[in-house]
């Protein structure tokens, strides 16, 4: 009798059926992606830190305040910021100060620092609405309180596994990858040994817990009903081990400086962004990989960063709903209508996926300084008064930036002017073979600014701004030969500029001009006081710039002009990345109208400059000749209405004739060909023939044109009688 086969089937150990071990679902290569700081492994980890209420904890840590007690900084009538306290009266910065004082009899109004004209730095004013005409809004207390926190924030990190990114003056982003990796194996062992089978695609094994402690964390819910009974895999350990790390950023910025900050940790920036804001104040929120279709499935796209504005509003409109569980319902191809790229990252926002890296460039790139007119401003005179205090606040902004110790040093200065929905925008090299100084600063914004009025239409002003960008870092240590030569556009602006103050405005006779000549000579009667004004800032630059070359005849001048103009017409704002983000010092909202104002921006005559130092005496109304200068004959041009050196006259006369002979050319072009035949019009000595469109029918010169003629040819023109 034959024994019965073997049941292999029941067998624990069969080939056919071997135990299996259970694992996670990550691979060693997304372990091993981790440390490196890649955007592609799901075992990621980015935290956002945001300061609650910043501006208002600014001042309660300033001036030793309860924080328990209401309170909100105050530009002049308005609201910039208001601290939790408060916030429980119903305040919001759509309330004036005095509407805020009868929700809450009891609330704290501090207003914000500002500039005085005639000050060397910022300070606390009693402000009212009569300061609002001469004072500038400064936000410079919190910006070094925000260097504070940072220089904090990165201590309490490790040096060689830090990656920060300053995304405002109020929050950071930090991705934790590499140091998560690193307590990750010395927590556990077992993931630090050999890769089995030497594949890096094989699966980590499974966690050896089956409980993870999230402290006192916000930790979002799965929105499953058994969603929390899953045993954690090592995208949580992740979790829990950077929250532990952010937890105690918190603190040490707690205790160090005495503020408190809310933090969001997830698998992007988006999300760790998004969870910062879900619990405030001074509470933290963890957004699993698993939570991340519940957290999202309430919330509205509108709050999702780059769909606030113009594309969410065409979102809605187009799809009829603001709900990120309503848009992921709509497949890819509906998307796609609002474009291929837009449609597709649409479509992976909604979802929770964002690739984007932690930048971990923390330095500035400009500086801006600005003020919104209510009302407007109308005369040069006030113009510059105003340019002088945004050059104090540049330049004071400047040495915290080491501009003094050759650290980091700006390359060029902006000016943008709005005069109602128009903007106009110059540019100019700054100087960079002398130390920067407050004086350069004023002076090249005032020559910017007398090219914008020289051009005509410069009144009523409602803003103006003055920015400086292209931050290098300085040379400290020894350089070679090449290090002590000028080249390009440096070169442009020496020679521009000379040894003088003046800035970076060339000569006269060098500069091209734009738009109406006559704009540029003969303004009208009633804006002739203002032009001329801006017309001697420019003579004198221009004096000061010629009088250097004949110096220094070894530096020859170029012809073309350093300065650009980029003639923005659209009603916008210098362009500033956000969170880089421009460094800006404006009046955070539009001031209200203050009473008596206008009178007296009007009234007001310049300050005189006889006992400071630091700013340049170069005056706004013309200055006397030297006086070795005065028995020499000068030359007066009745088209210019200047005095020039005789030796000048001939050049001079040369300039006129290229202008006449431009408007001359213009002029032809605008006249039709029938005209110029029936006024038998003929081109000036000189000039080309002209070409494309302005050819005259029948010329010869096109194709076809002309029976017999060659490449190269031309019909001669005879008169009648020959």
């Amino acid at each position: 009798m034959s024994s019965p086969a073997p049941n292999f089937a029941s067998s624990p150990f069969s080939i056919t059926s071997p135990r299996r071990i259970p694992k996670s679902k990550f691979t060693y290569k997304q372990l091993h992606q981790l440390k490196s700081y890649s955007p592609q492994t799901p075992l990621r980890v980015i935290a956002h830190v945001d300061l609650d209420a910043f501006y208002a904890q600014c001042e309660t840590v300033r001036r030793g305040i309860d924080p328990s007690k209401p309170l909100a900084v105050q530009q002049w009538q308005g609201l910039i910021a208001i601290n939790y306290p408060a916030r429980a009266f119903g305040l919001s910065r759509h309330v004036t100060a005095t509407e805020a004082l009868k929700q809450c009899p009891d609330l704290i109004l501090q207003h914000v620092a500002t500039w005085k004209e005639g000050d060397e730095t910022w300070a606390y004013h009693e402000n009212s609405f009569k300061d609002m005409a001469t004072h500038k809004v400064s936000l410079d207390p919190y910006r070094m309180e925000s260097r504070k926190i940072l220089k904090c924030i990165k201590e309490a990190l490790p040096e060689k596994e830090q990656r920060v990114e300053k995304a405002g003056i109020d929050e950071v982003f930090l991705d934790l990858s590499a140091q998560v990796h690193t307590i990750l194996l010395q927590r556990y062992p077992e993931l630090d040994g050999p890769i089995p089978y030497d594949d890096p695609t094989e699966y980590l094994p499974k966690v050896p817990t089956t409980v993870l402690d999230w402290a006192a964390d916000a930790l979002v819910e799965t929105g499953e009903e058994n969603g929390e009974d899953r045993d954690p895999d090592w995208d949580d350990v992740c979790m829990v081990i950077a929250s532990e790390i952010v937890r105690d950023v918190r603190k040490h910025i707690k205790e160090t400086l005495g503020y408190t900050c809310s933090g969001g940790v997830a698998r992007n920036k988006m999300l760790s962004k998004l969870g910062s804001a879900y619990k405030k104040p001074n509470q933290q929120t963890v957004i699993r990989n698993r939570a991340i279709k519940h957290f999202l499935s309430d919330m509205k796209f509108t709050k999702i960063r780059m769909l606030g504005g113009k594309l969410g509003d065409e979102v809605v409109a187009m799809f009829g709903t603001d709900k990120v569980k309503d848009l992921v319902e709509q497949p890819l191809d509906q998307l796609k209508k609002l474009g291929d790229d837009t449609g597709s990252w649409l479509f992976s926002t909604i979802r929770g996926e964002d690739h984007s890296e932690v930048n971990p460039r923390t330095q500035i790139k400009s500086m801006l300084s600005a003020k919104s007119f209510r009302p407007t401003i109308n005369s040069f005179e006030q113009g510059v008064r105003w340019l002088r205090i945004f050059a104090a606040d540049i330049f004071s902004r400047c040495v915290e930036e080491g501009v003094l110790e050759n650290k980091r040093r700006p390359k060029t200065i902006n000016l943008h002017h709005r005069q109602g929905t128009q903007t106009r925008s110059r540019q100019a090299p700054i100087p960079q073979g002398r130390p920067l100084s407050e004086a350069i600063l004023f002076d090249l914004a005032k020559n910017l600014l007398a090219q914008v009025v020289v051009n005509g239409r410069a009144w009523p002003c409602s803003n103006l701004s003055l920015s400086v960008g292209g931050f290098e870092d300085g040379i400290t240590n020894n350089k070679g030969i090449g290090g002590f030569l000028v080249r390009g556009e440096e070169a442009k602006a020496m020679m521009s500029t000379g040894r003088s103050a003046s800035g970076g405005e060339p000569p006269a006779k060098r500069r091209r001009t734009k738009g109406n000549i006559a704009n540029f000579f003969g303004p009208r009667d009633d804006k002739k006081k203002d032009f001329d004004a801006a017309r001697a800032v420019l003579r004198t630059a221009h004096s000061e710039s010629t009088r250097e070359e004949t110096e220094d005849d070894l530096i020859e001048h170029e012809e073309e002009d350093p300065f650009q103009d980029t003639n923005d017409d659209n009603d916008a704002r210098p362009s500033t990345p956000i969170s880089d983000r421009h460094d800006s010092n404006n009046d955070l909202h539009g001031p209200n109208t203050p009473p008596s104002a206008q009178p007296q921006l009007t009234t007001h005559s310049p300050p005189s400059h006889q006992h400071d130092p630091d700013i340049s005496h170069t005056p706004i109304s013309r200055q006397e000749p030297p006086s070795h200068q005065k028995t020499l004959d000068t030359y007066f041009c009745a088209q210019c209405n200047l005095r020039l050196p005789p030796n000048e006259k001939a050049e001079h006369d040369d300039y006129h004739f290229a202008l006449d002979l431009s408007k001359e050319m213009r002029q032809e072009e605008r006249n039709p060909p029938a005209l110029a035949a029936q006024t038998g019009s003929t081109l000036p000595v000189g000039q080309k023939p002209s070409k494309g469109r302005g050819r005259p029918p029948g010329s010869g010169a096109g194709k076809g044109g002309g029976r017999g003629m060659e490449k190269g040819q031309a019909k001669l023109a005879f008169g009648r009688g020959s």
